[in-house]
């Protein structure tokens, strides 16, 4: 497995990072297609034995039983100083206005719990889930600089939001001698690149890492244009993605089962290959839930596209709207 440091940040994480949304007691928050422990563990395996050492789940996956999970069994197959716990929070985890978003209460209280469901006394990279914009910045970046005094937490991630939001929270921990964030967790695939404009730019100048989520959009790169599967008809969110250029995505899906036949490839191993070609993406976020899925995202680490055919996979791209920031 290749490991890579985190922006420019001293953290390693491997190039691959296996996202754990998919593990958690089924049904719970809204996710209908997840793992149960039993179910989670070969994966949990696999990955381990495949030199994965960067795990990324967030507490309001399941309602915190991915964390528990997630927890449970790394502990079982591993050691806690051989891996890397990424978790995030500001979702809802209750009814109550104080349950959410990165108020200092919120950040205090959430922190707490998420290390109680890892079983862990530290989280080596904690991520604000998204913006809020009904908490002041710098409250926001002071809490978190506190909970790395404390050494609750190693590093602090961010994930989707405008780039001016993320440069303000820089500028504010920069200000203030708080510590800043080493990456950034964003939507990014073969059909949704918009964050190529603004977001990876000001990353990369400023030595931030990226995390990709839904490197495959939500899977479907993996397969041929239109073609769904049983989860997406339990994702109410992955629903509402990528319903905004057909006419474009449908070249797109194209020109990826046409560079896979040519290099005797899957579509997924080379929609993964393109990520790697990025120079703003320290890795992107795989998700597994079938037997295959794990193998064929590792083989991808092995092919390498060549400048022409990242050209064909770009080419038919248009712009959109950035989704998934609320």
């Amino acid at each position: 497995m290749k490991h890579v440091n985190l922006g420019s940040s001293g953290l390693r994480v491997s190039r691959l990072v296996l996202g754990c949304m998919s593990y958690g007691e089924p049904g719970l928050g809204g996710h209908g297609w997840s793992l149960n422990e039993e179910a989670s563990r070969p994966f949990f395996r696999e990955a381990v034995e495949a030199g994965i050492t960067t795990f990324d789940t967030a507490n309001v996956y399941s309602l915190g039983s991915s964390e528990e999970i997630t927890g449970r069994l790394l502990r079982e197959f591993t050691t806690r100083d051989q891996v890397i716990i990424a978790t995030k929070l500001a979702m809802p985890m209750g009814p109550g206005p104080n349950d959410r978003g990165l108020s200092r209460g919120a950040i205090l209280t959430q922190i707490d719990a998420s290390l109680k469901r890892l079983g862990t006394d530290y989280v080596d990279l904690y991520q604000i889930h998204r913006f809020d914009q009904k908490t002041p910045i710098e409250e926001t970046m002071e809490a978190l600089h506190d909970v790395v005094r404390a050494g609750k937490v190693r590093y602090l991630g961010a994930s989707s939001m405008w780039a001016w939001q993320f440069a303000a929270m820089q500028h504010a921990a920069e200000l203030n001698g708080w510590t800043p964030f080493v990456s950034m967790q964003d939507q990014y695939s073969l059909i949704m690149r918009e964050e190529e404009r603004e977001m990876h730019p000001f990353c990369l100048d400023s030595g931030v890492g990226v995390l990709t989520w839904s490197p495959l959009a939500r899977g479907r790169l993996a397969r041929e244009y239109g073609v769904q599967t049983e989860r997406y008809e339990l994702d109410a969110v992955g629903q509402k993605l990528y319903q905004q250029a057909e006419d474009a995505d449908r070249r797109i899906f194209d020109a990826v089962g046409a560079i896979a036949a040519e290099r005797g490839a899957t579509r997924s191993q080379v929609a993964l290959a393109w990520q790697f070609a990025k120079p703003a993406v320290s890795a992107p976020i795989i998700g597994a839930t079938k037997p295959g899925h794990l193998a064929d995202a590792l083989a991808a680490l092995d092919l390498q596209l060549t400048s022409d055919e990242v050209a064909r996979l770009e080419a038919p791209y248009t712009p959109r709207l950035p989704e998934a920031f609320a």
